[in-house]
C-alpha cells in the first residue's frame, strides 16, 4: 500500500471524508523531519501570508513562527505518520485501517466503573501508569500453534509502565505470574462472581480478564492504573518481524523443540517466531526459573526499543506504517487508547527519552512458604518501590551480572538508597 498518495490543496475537504480538512505542514514534514535545525534565511523574516481558506488568525508568521513549526514538525514523531496517512484518500483508508485494527475493551472499562470508589487516586498530575499484559489465548490458527486452545486466556507477562510526569524517565516493573497475591471479588467473561482469593497473580486474568488484573494490580501496589493494553503471540511476533527482527546475544547455543529455537551462541538477529520463542522458553535458557525469564524478557524489550530509537523508524512514516499495523492488530486497550490518535498521544510523551532512561526491574519477592516454585512480595522493599511510583520519585535502577550478585529481594547490595536489580534500555544484552 502507497501511504499518503492522494492529496487535496491545503485547507480543502479530504476526499471520502466530507467536513475533514488537511492538517497544515503535510507537504513540508517528509522532507523536514529528520536533520539538524536549518541556520535563519533572510526571507524568513518576512511574514507568511495565510494560505486560502485558512481561518483569520491561525496562519503562522515571522521568524519566531515559522521556527516553531519547523520544531514541531521535526518532534512529531508518530504525530508525522498521522498526518501522512490523513493527507488524502488512500491515506485515509490506511488511518482507519490502523484505527479499525484496535478493539476497545469497552466491558473491562464498565466493570472498572464500577469499582471506581475503591480505586487508588492518581497522586501527580501527568504522570502515567500502563498495564502492559501478554497474553497465552492459544485461540486463532496462529496461537494455536503454541498450545491446546482450552478456552481460557492467562497473562503470560504483565508490566506496569510508569511514566514520570515530566517525561524524562519510565520505569517498567513486571509482576511475576507465580507471585502469590490477593485477588478481589471479580465478574467472569460469562457473568457470574467470583469470591476473593488468594492465587497465583495470573489467576486474576484467567477469571476475571483486564479488568480484574487492573484491579489485582492497584490493590497490590496502591497505584492508580491510567491505561492499559493487551497483545497476544500472534501480535508480538508480526511486530518483531515488521521491524526487520531484534539482535540479542545468546552466550551459548539454544535447543529447545517447545519453544520452535534451534539458535547458535552470540550476537544474531532474532525474527518474530524465534523472538518469542526467546522470550518464552524456561527449558533450554538460563535455570529454568521464571525470574530468569523475566529477566530475558526486560533485556529483549530493552533492545527492542533501542532497535525502534536507532532505526529511524518513528521518523519515517513509510516504515512506522507496517510496525503500527503490526502492532494494533492484535491489540486491546481501554477506550481512552483505542484509537491511533490515543496511542499517538502516549507516544508522543515518550519519544525523547534517553534509553538509558527507560528502566526495566521486576517486584521485589522471595518463595513462597511451602512450595518454592510460587513468589511472595518482600514487603519492605516493594512498599519503597510502590511509593516512589505512586510520588512519581526517581527509581534507582542497578545493573547486576546475571549469577550471584543479587540477593532474592531484587535489590542491590551495598547501596544506602533504595536500589532495584534491573536493565535499561541502552544495556548492551551482552552484558
Amino acid at each position: 500500500m502507497v501511504v499518503g498518495t492522494a492529496r487535496a490543496p491545503a485547507g480543502q475537504p479530504l476526499p471520502g471524508r466530507a467536513g475533514h480538512r488537511r492538517p497544515e505542514g503535510v507537504d513540508a514534514q517528509v522532507a523536514d523531519t529528520e536533520g539538524t535545525p536549518e541556520p535563519e534565511r533572510p526571507d524568513d523574516r518576512a511574514s507568511v501570508p495565510p494560505a486560502p481558506g485558512t481561518p483569520a488568525g491561525s496562519a503562522p508568521t515571522g521568524t519566531g513562527a515559522v521556527r516553531r513549526r519547523r520544531r514541531m514538525l521535526r518532534g512529531a514523531a508518530l504525530g508525522g505518520a498521522v498526518l501522512v496517512l490523513a493527507a488524502g484518500g488512500a491515506g485515509w483508508v490506511a488511518y482507519e485501517e490502523l484505527n479499525g485494527n484496535i478493539t476497545a475493551d469497552t466491558g473491562a472499562a464498565a466493570e472498572l466503573e464500577r469499582y471506581e470508589k475503591e480505586r487508588p487516586t492518581a497522586l501527580v498530575r501527568g504522570a502515567q501508569n500502563i498495564l502492559l499484559i501478554g497474553s497465552d489465548s492459544r485461540a486463532g490458527a496462529v496461537n494455536r500453534r503454541y498450545g491446546h486452545d482450552n478456552g481460557t486466556q492467562r497473562s503470560d507477562t504483565t508490566i506496569l509502565l510508569h511514566l514520570a510526569a515530566d517525561r524524562r524517565r519510565a520505569t517498567a516493573v513486571s509482576v511475576p505470574r507465580d507471585l502469590m497475591v490477593q485477588v478481589p471479588a471479580c465478574r467472569r467473561r460469562d457473568g457470574t462472581g467470583t469470591r476473593p482469593v488468594r492465587a497465583m497473580f495470573n489467576h486474576a486474568f484467567e477469571t476475571g480478564g483486564s479488568a480484574c488484573t487492573v484491579r489485582t494490580v492497584e490493590k497490590l501496589t496502591g497505584i492508580r492504573v491510567d491505561h492499559y493494553m493487551i497483545i497476544d503471540f500472534r501480535g508480538f511476533r508480526r511486530m518483531v518481524d515488521a521491524l526487520g527482527g531484534v539482535r540479542v546475544c545468546l552466550r551459548q547455543p539454544v535447543r529447545d523443540a517447545d519453544a520452535h529455537l534451534a539458535l547458535p551462541a552470540g550476537r544474531q538477529t532474532l525474527d518474530g517466531e524465534q523472538a518469542l520463542g526467546y522470550v518464552r522458553a524456561r527449558k533450554s535458557l538460563g535455570n529454568g526459573s521464571d525470574t530468569d525469564r523475566i529477566d530475558r524478557q526486560q533485556r529483549f524489550l530493552g533492545a527492542l526499543v533501542a532497535k525502534v530509537r536507532s532505526n529511524g523508524v518513528l521518523l519515517n512514516p513509510g516504515r512506522l506504517y507496517p510496525v503500527l499495523d503490526a502492532a494494533t492488530s492484535s491489540l486491546t486497550t481501554d477506550p481512552g487508547l483505542a484509537s491511533l490518535r490515543g496511542l499517538y498521544d502516549l507516544v508522543r510523551g515518550v519519544r525523547n527519552i534517553p534509553t538509558g532512561h527507560i528502566q526495566f526491574l521486576t517486584l521485589p519477592r522471595r518463595p513462597y512458604p511451602g512450595n518454592a516454585n510460587r513468589d511472595q512480595l518482600v514487603r519492605n522493599a516493594a512498599e519503597k518501590l510502590f511509593g516512589q511510583l505512586r510520588t512519581d520519585a526517581p527509581v534507582e535502577v542497578v545493573h547486576a551480572p546475571r549469577e550471584g550478585a543479587h540477593d532474592r529481594n531484587g535489590g542491590a547490595r551495598r547501596s544506602p538508597a533504595p536500589t532495584f536489580r534491573g536493565n535499561t534500555a541502552a544495556q548492551d544484552t551482552c552484558g
